[in-house]
């Protein structure tokens, strides 16, 4: 016998909110970081093709498909501009943009 789990109704439900206003507000906000979400997602996939083109020019006239020194100053200006969670965010950008040629 399985265990049926009901799913959330009213929007304090979904929302945690323990008001209809505050519930409101969540929603809106949600839908707000789901659009972010979405061109964020978009960008980085933009960064991809665009680091795919780098890649293609280095490796085609001789040289590596990474640069180090450039992806070190890359970690430095998400570090600076985000803090330590930053460098983890860069790591995973520079993850997703190598070997894609």
């Amino acid at each position: 016998m399985t265990a049926t789990t009901q799913q959330p109704t009213t929007p304090a439900e979904r929302t945690g909110a323990r008001t209809p206003e505050a519930a409101e507000l969540i929603g809106g906000a949600r839908e707000r970081i789901d659009a972010l979400d979405d061109r964020i997602i978009g960008l980085v996939q933009e960064r991809m093709a665009v680091s795919a083109v780098i890649q293609e020019a280095r490796i085609s006239s001789g040289g590596r498909r990474v640069n180090l020194s450039r992806e070190m100053e890359v970690l430095a200006h998400y570090r600076d501009a985000l803090g330590k969670p930053g460098t983890a965010l860069a790591m995973t950008l520079l993850e997703l943009c190598r070997g894609r040629v």
